[in-house]
């Protein structure tokens, strides 16, 4: 797996609403309408991120879970990130 550049990250961000490319990482911050909202999303990335076996940082705060993307075993970012962005935001929908 070949860990993208700059210039390839930018271009999927732009295909990835909600996403930013920051430290390294794609991030993804979702405010939802309810602490449990967003622990039931939460829930179902787990369970889309544990059937690919590639798993998402996830910080909660109340209403609020970042997600973070990065392919740690290959030190960067990498498609199945890009991927992976896309399929939480099919998830999260427009929150």
């Amino acid at each position: 797996m070949t860990v993208l550049t700059d210039d390839e990250v930018r271009l999927a961000v732009r295909d990835l609403p909600g996403w930013e490319h920051s430290d390294g990482a794609l991030r993804r911050s979702v405010k939802f309408g309810s602490f449990l909202g967003g622990i039931d999303a939460v829930r179902r990335v787990a369970e889309l991120a544990e059937h690919k076996d590639h798993h998402p940082d996830i910080d909660i705060r109340w209403r609020t879970v970042t997600f973070v993307l990065v392919t740690h075993s290959e030190g960067g970012i990498t498609d199945k990130d890009v991927d992976l962005a896309r399929e939480i935001n099919e998830v999260v929908g427009d929150q």
